[in-house]
């Protein structure tokens, strides 16, 4: 009687199979539209297009010189933020008066997109890579920031006070009691920086004309080689993609002690 009870347990299907599968349904999609006369072929060419010039481009040296200086561009511009971001988080959180007289400062800069401030930028430092790490670093920081004042303000006051009593000094105080605290917020403020950047890197590239992948995109559409165009956005999808997926590694490694990684990882 137990026998026919028993029912078989099924194994959830994983992640990365869902993923492939999304990204195959998307190319023959892609592939179908145009050759069934959906889409112009002219704007949007089918998938094995799209895929042949990109085996071109890489075999071609200025492609490799363009994604260089996309990542370049790129790690300086999240370095900086990143800096900036957690010491002056932590320096605005741990001091009430200076959270206060900053909070609507930054509430007001905040929003501000970074793409309205290309015309400061060319006006500052013309079309080169300035440009573009201005924007970067300008969208990015926010996204730092702000997680950073978030974990600030997460540390437990019974701790705190026990700090105060021992007479910690600030510098012990960071190390031991508000560090360990801000750390889970700070590196979800580094995924999302990492992401930002690269789109903030493509767009300066591709509207200010800095050398980059965006670069290289914005010539293709104005010189009408639109499957080699497709071919750049495809390397600027993968990037985002590889971004993200060493950004989460990096910080399940980093945060491995944290409940939250370890009942991640149990599943």
């Amino acid at each position: 009687m137990s026998r026919l009870l028993r029912r078989p347990v099924s194994r959830p299907v994983p992640a990365w199979v869902l993923g492939a599968g999304g990204v195959a349904t998307l190319l023959a999609v892609v592939e179908l539209v145009p050759r069934l006369g959906l889409v112009d072929a002219r704007y949007l060419p089918p998938t094995s297009h799209i895929l042949v010039a990109l085996a071109e481009r890489l075999g071609r040296a200025e492609f490799w010189t363009a994604l260089g200086q996309t990542l370049t561009t790129w790690g300086i511009g999240l370095a900086v933020s990143l800096v900036a971001g957690v010491v002056l988080g932590v320096v605005i959180g741990s001091v009430p008066l200076l959270r206060a007289v900053t909070a609507s400062t930054i509430e007001f800069l905040r929003p501000v997109p970074s793409v309205a401030l290309i015309p400061v930028a060319i006006l500052l430092y013309g079309t080169g890579m300035a440009s573009t790490l201005l924007l970067v670093v300008y969208a990015s920081f926010w996204q730092v920031l702000v997680q950073v004042l978030a974990g600030v303000q997460d540390v437990d006051p019974v701790a705190s006070d026990t700090a105060r009593s021992y007479r910690f000094s600030p510098l012990t105080r960071v190390r031991t009691l508000v560090w360990p605290t801000t750390l889970p917020y700070a590196m979800t403020g580094l995924r999302l920086a990492a992401s930002v950047a690269l789109i903030l890197t493509v767009t300066g590239e591709l509207l200010i004309g800095t050398p980059g992948i965006g670069r290289l995109i914005g010539v293709a559409q104005s010189s009408g080689a639109v499957a080699s165009m497709y071919a750049y956005v495809v390397v600027a999808g993968l990037l985002g993609v590889a971004v993200n997926l060493v950004a989460r590694a990096l910080e399940r490694r980093t945060l491995f002690w944290h409940p939250s990684v370890r009942g991640e990882s149990a599943l």
